[in-house]
This record gives C-alpha cells, sequence and structure tokens, in this order.
C-alpha cells in the first residue's frame, strides 16, 4: 500500500484528488493539509511514502516545505503540483527535493496502464495528458522504497 499525503491550498482540488486516488486499490490518502507548515506537521504524523505538494501555497510555499520534508524525512518523496510551466520553477523545485512535477493546469490526463512502468524516465512529467497521476506515485514508491 503506498501512503499519500496531498497539500494543496484549495479544497476542491484536494477533494477531488483524494477521491481519485481513493479508487485505487493499492494507494491510501493518509492526510491532506493546505499550506508548507500544514504538510509539514501531516508529513510529521502521517510519515507516507508520497507527497503531492502544490508548489504554491499561503505562508510556507511547497519549495520550502519540501526542503524541510525532505531534510527531517529523507525516504519520502514529494511530486510537486503547479499551474506553472515556467522552466525556472520546474528546476528551482527538483533542485529543492521534488522528485516529479506535474501541470495541474491540463485537462486531460491519461489513465493507460502502459504508463504504469517508467523506470528509467526523468523526473519532470510537464505534459500530464500522457501520464498517470497514480502511476507517478507507484512509480516513485517503487523507484525510491525506504
Amino acid at each position: 500500500m503506498i501512503r499519500v499525503v496531498i497539500a494543496d491550498d484549495h479544497h476542491l482540488f484536494r477533494q477531488g484528488l483524494r477521491n481519485l486516488l481513493g479508487k485505487e486499490p493499492d494507494i491510501n490518502v493518509v492526510g491532506e493539509a493546505s499550506d508548507g507548515q500544514d504538510a509539514i506537521d501531516t508529513v510529521s504524523r502521517s510519515r507516507p511514502d508520497v507527497v503531492v505538494m502544490d508548489v504554491e501555497m499561503p505562508g510556507m510555499n511547497g519549495i520550502e516545505a519540501t526542503v524541510r520534508i525532505r531534510k527531517s524525512f529523507p525516504t519520502i518523496q514529494v511530486v510537486m503540483l503547479s499551474m506553472h510551466s515556467d522552466p525556472v520553477l520546474i528546476g528551482q523545485t527538483l533542485d529543492n527535493g521534488a522528485k516529479g512535477y506535474v501541470l495541474k493546469s491540463r485537462s486531460a490526463w491519461t489513465w493507460s496502464k502502459r504508463y504504469e512502468r517508467l523506470a528509467g524516465e526523468p523526473p519532470i512529467f510537464p505534459r500530464p495528458s500522457i501520464f498517470q497521476r497514480t502511476s507517478m506515485i507507484r512509480c516513485l514508491a517503487a523507484l525510491y522504497p525506504d
């Protein structure tokens, strides 16, 4: 079972992602957070395998929260979500410990099983129309085990 925390300042987005991930038998959403500090606190309590983290949140942003989470819990993987496709921002997130980056502003998400195995793929995923959300989480959990 892959344990996931969702960190995003938009409640409706968190709820929607929780509902989508909840349909997967091997994924368990163990917590939600609405800002960076809340993400750190939720991770401390729930010890997930993967954190799905929004880049821009009030208070502490997702990049700073990622730095702190990875420092305190180096086995927990972080996947960044953002509406921004700026290569500099993507680079900042990866340089600060994120293992993936997904644009949430895209409307088309492919749920095909053919994308379940991503070993050898680069850690940047700016085209979610060719990437399955749950596969990303499974892939990270498999590629970066405890």
